[in-house]
């Protein structure tokens, strides 16, 4: 394995995540990242960027925000396969009641909580794979924008 793909391996891990969860409620923390967030999205030719406040707080201004939701018995499910591909031993339970921790944490959460932005459309991906999630995404994107995404 490279470096990045160690990297980005790491960021998969339950751990990455959870601790993002706590951290992110550190008002210093969030204001970092926010700055961080907006210049890169600013820079052309504009971002997708996925996160739990990003139509609300990150970019409200957005062109288009979908607010990407599953059950949490799916993501969880997800998550248990993509451990158990890694070798990861890990309980289906334990993983699900770690992602209703953490959505219970971060839609509490005083700074940013876990809401969809008033004009976000609402894609629900419990009944789809990953490639069905991303046509329906680009489909979405398309018919607020009238465009395809394909430069001339």
């Amino acid at each position: 394995l490279d470096h990045t793909t160690l990297a980005d391996a790491r960021l998969r891990e339950r751990e990455a995540g959870e601790s993002a969860s706590i951290v992110a409620r550190i008002p210093e923390v969030r204001q970092a990242l926010l700055e961080y967030q907006r210049a890169f999205a600013a820079k052309p030719p504009g971002a997708v960027l996925d996160g739990r406040d990003i139509g609300t707080v990150v970019m409200p201004d957005a062109d288009v925000k979908i607010f990407v939701t599953a059950s949490s018995e799916e993501r969880a499910r997800r998550r248990w396969k993509e451990l158990e591909r890694s070798g990861a031993e890990v309980k289906f339970s334990q993983i699900h009641e770690d992602i209703r921790t953490r959505d219970r944490r971060d839609r509490d959460r005083s700074v940013a909580p876990l809401v969809a932005a008033e004009d976000a459309i609402l894609l629900d991906t419990t009944d789809l794979d990953i490639e069905g999630a991303f046509r329906a995404a680009v489909h979405l994107i398309t018919e607020k924008t009238g465009k395809t995404g394909r430069t001339p």
